[in-house]
């Protein structure tokens, strides 16, 4: 952010957020699922020998998700963070057109008709690299899908609870669009939608 904000001194920057356990999902679905490919995302036999090795590899400050990770409660809680602006994942996978208006609002700019139908990225020859097939395979159709992990307990509840974004504070001055329980929030919320699990969705733009 330091250099970003030397460089560049009106810049904002967005972030797409999701509950760590549920990244930690993700990946070891992928991994499961290519299950004869020797994925370069680990660097010996040990670490990918079982999901506790996989995931504690990937948790590490300079891999995949750990560097992220840190990156981003670095950036948070920065004297620049009034630039930032988190989405969650599971609210925009749900609904995409409230959020994106609410990104705009904070970009300052007119919003632009989506199509969220037909939405494509792929990065094959990337994920060749890495031994890693589809690891930035997108489905054409923004939606939410539950599904239960495949995680043991256990690890699931371990990286649970990281997504300090979800507690206001006023350590941060960073923009978020996330869900929360109900709850008194720190500034009004401007309601985008409802989790399925009655939790109301809502977002702090500063």
């Amino acid at each position: 952010m330091p250099l970003i904000h030397q460089l560049f001194p009106d810049a904002k920057v967005i972030c797409c957020v999701r509950n760590v356990a549920w990244i930690m999902d993700s990946v070891e679905r992928l991994i499961r699922k290519n299950a004869f490919d020797v994925s370069r995302l680990f660097n010996n036999s040990g670490e990918r020998s079982t999901v506790y090795t996989r995931t504690e590899a990937l948790s590490q400050s300079g891999r995949l998700v750990g560097f992220a990770y840190n990156a981003l409660k670095e950036a948070f809680y920065s004297e620049y963070s009034k630039s930032l602006l988190l989405v969650d994942y599971d609210i925009l996978s749900q609904a995409p057109d409230k959020t994106l208006s609410l990104i705009y609002q904070f970009l300052g700019e007119e919003p632009f008709e989506h199509d969220f139908s037909n939405v494509e990225y792929q990065a094959n020859e990337f994920d060749r690299r890495l031994n890693t097939d589809g690891l930035h395979h997108v489905r054409s159709k923004v939606e939410f899908q539950p599904r239960a992990t495949v995680l043991p307990p256990d690890l699931f509840a371990q990286y649970e609870g990281l997504s300090f974004w979800e507690t206001p504070t006023s350590s941060s001055l960073a923009n978020v669009i996330v869900a929360q329980q109900p709850q008194i929030p720190l500034a009004p919320p401007l309601e985008v939608g409802n989790k399925a699990n009655g939790s109301s969705v809502f977002s702090n733009l500063r």
